[in-house]
């Protein structure tokens, strides 16, 4: 199996996981607040990538072939940590105030936007990419745009949890140039955001372990699954992967936690609101191609 072909089915992979922890993440917070979700699943999943750190040195070979440089990698953690705590958090804070399924849609955006973001670095862009923009932006009102012309607050958040998603891929772009280990760099990153999680939750949120325990199964999954399988998949397949055809697979996410929403939690949508996700997924798809 070559090396691009590996690193499509890791972010396909990561895609489903993803979008099915929407389901997850909805459902633990029927338990347990965001913050004190975060801190649980963050460090489920950093405890749960430390007995594969050793045992994955063997089956990834480019980390033979190079020199990892450890102080990027600690750099690269903890970076991509507070990224991803603030990206999560917002996130979170979202999926209370909407739909999964939503949700999904909405956080995909970040596929449109990177293109904007590498536009800014890199002073480079054509017209179909802000075609696209306008395509995702008419998607995303026909999406969350109630009848009274008022954005969801869940809906605003998880946008603004799209925008940190970006700030991450790109990040994760950076230090995977700077010769680092991936899976000792997203150990690092969930400990990162477990502990920032942690100083938000017993300060805005009533801690209980009961609570914690009673949402085992969600936390469980988005811990190990999403968390320390997802995440990790996704610096591992980034790294052999070009960008376009790692974002349009990663995007992929918001069609299984759209599918997840429906066939689990019995999710509805409207015409209007299903006329929206086809929208911002072709916009997903066209910026890629």
């Amino acid at each position: 199996m070559n090396r691009e072909l590996q690193g499509s089915l890791m972010l396909l992979l990561t895609a489903i996981i993803w979008g099915t922890a929407f389901v997850a993440q909805s459902a633990g917070m029927e338990f347990i607040g965001p913050f004190t979700f975060n801190f649980a699943r963050s460090i489920v999943g950093g405890l749960a990538l430390i007995p594969v750190i050793a045992g994955f040195k063997a089956f990834d070979k480019e980390n033979k072939k190079s020199d990892i440089s450890l102080k990027n990698t600690i750099i690269g953690g903890i970076i991509c940590g507070i990224v991803m705590f603030v990206a999560s958090a917002l996130q979170q804070c979202g999926i209370a105030l909407t739909t999964a399924g939503k949700a999904g849609f909405i956080t995909a955006l970040y596929i449109v936007i990177v293109p904007i973001a590498e536009f800014f670095i890199y002073k480079k862009t054509n017209k179909r990419i802000w075609t696209c923009v306008f395509v995702a932006v008419v998607g995303f009102y026909l999406l969350c745009i109630k009848e009274d012309m008022s954005i969801g607050k869940g809906d605003f958040l998880v946008f603004l949890c799209a925008l940190g998603f970006t700030a991450h891929i790109i990040v994760i772009d950076i230090f995977n140039a700077k010769n680092t280990n991936g899976i000792l760099l997203s150990c690092i990153q969930f400990f990162t955001a477990g502990i920032l999680s942690a100083l938000f939750m017993f300060v805005l949120e009533d801690v209980s372990f009961k609570a914690i325990f009673a949402a085992w199964l969600p936390v469980l999954y988005a811990g190990v699954m999403s968390s320390g399988v997802g995440y990790t998949l996704q610096i591992l397949g980034q790294r052999r992967t070009p960008p376009a055809k790692a974002t349009l697979l990663m995007s992929l996410e918001s069609v299984f936690a759209a599918l997840a929403g429906w066939l689990i939690l019995k999710e509805t949508m409207q015409p209007k609101e299903f006329i929206g996700c086809v929208l911002v997924f072709t916009a997903v798809i066209l910026a890629q191609l």
